[in-house]
């Protein structure tokens, strides 16, 4: 079982859908004990980093993610949710993060108009599961102020906004992604799918 963690933020109707679209036995919960017993985590997310972060903690969720992340089980972010997997935000002010992967999460310059809203292509640095059938150039949906700047071995696929930023990051079984796959069509549905995959292949 997938579990979508509900903390009161984010896109869940649209990325549960997504997900049981591509056939998996997903819950969307709060419930940390629920969460917990879960074949792996999904935490969506759109807003504010401090906000998004403060609900994590109140929830008691904190805990059960850095459980599932030592215990090996598929972790995936999504927006927001992948900024909260770094160590830290500038986001109207410094916020401490949960820490999973390096780097810290910056506002883009420049420009572009910001906040980023619309389809950009992706560019895969590496081979990695979630990429499986995507082809090179492929057009996902972002929404987003800030990026994430991580170092080079975290990055699976990176996009451009007057800028290279990080799209996907991945290490061991943490996977961020930046933009929203339930938004980006029939790419977004075939990444959905693998990380089912991949789940179900772990099990």
């Amino acid at each position: 079982m997938i579990a979508i963690a509900d903390y009161g933020i984010g896109n869940l109707g649209s990325v549960t859908k997504g997900f049981r679209h591509a056939g998996a036995e997903v819950r969307l919960t709060g419930d940390p004990e629920e969460l917990r017993r879960a074949d792996a985590l999904v935490l969506p997310g759109d807003g504010a980093f401090a906000a998004t972060m403060d609900e994590v903690e109140r929830r008691g969720l904190v805990p059960v993610l850095r459980e599932a992340v030592e215990k090996g089980k598929p972790l995936l972010g999504i927006c927001i949710g992948m900024q909260l997997l770094f160590e830290e935000s500038e986001e109207h002010g410094v916020h401490r993060g949960l820490g999973f992967l390096p780097g810290r999460v910056r506002r883009f310059d420049g420009e572009l108009p910001v906040p980023h809203m619309g389809w950009n292509a992706l560019v895969p640095h590496r081979a990695h599961p979630i990429l499986d059938g995507i082809a090179e150039g492929a057009y996902v949906y972002f929404v987003h102020s800030y990026y994430c700047d991580a170092p080079a071995d975290v990055v699976v696929a990176s996009s451009d906004y007057g800028r290279e930023f990080p799209a996907i990051v991945g290490r061991g079984s943490v996977l961020g992604v930046q933009f929203h796959p339930e938004k980006s069509q029939d790419v977004g549905l075939q990444m959905v799918a693998s990380f089912v995959r991949m789940v179900e292949g772990r099990s």
